[in-house]
């Protein structure tokens, strides 16, 4: 039998806060925190989660893995990520049709354009 998906994990100095950053982003909630990790998913059932845990050493690189997001407008979404405090990045994607953002301690996602019927 194939294992489940149960969590991607996220280095971050401050897991409490970018936990939180994150499950507003996404609609998510706190399942699970400690003072050095933060567990987000949908709903406390749903797999797989964002587990945030302590790393005292700040990202100096891209990404080798990334969330790639596909809301209804993209145009607004990006709009309400940066007011969050998201920040556009350029990691060389020239003309693409998503757009590059980065959280809060500088990790790398993807805010994809809508899906057209069909897709």
């Amino acid at each position: 039998m194939p294992s489940k998906w149960e969590q991607i994990v996220v280095d971050a100095e401050d897991p409490a806060r970018l936990a939180r950053w994150w499950a507003a982003a996404l609609g998510y909630q706190i399942v699970y925190e400690k003072p050095d990790e933060v567990e987000i998913r949908r709903t406390p059932e749903d797999l797989p989660g964002l587990l945030f845990g302590s790393a005292p050493d700040p990202k100096t690189v891209k990404n080798r893995l990334h969330i790639d997001l596909r809301p209804d407008d993209q145009e607004a979404e990006v709009e309400r990520l940066v007011d969050m405090g998201a920040r556009h990045v350029d990691i060389g994607q020239h003309d693409v049709s998503w757009v590059v953002l980065a959280d809060p301690e500088g990790n790398e996602f993807c805010v994809l354009s809508s899906r057209k019927p069909g897709q």
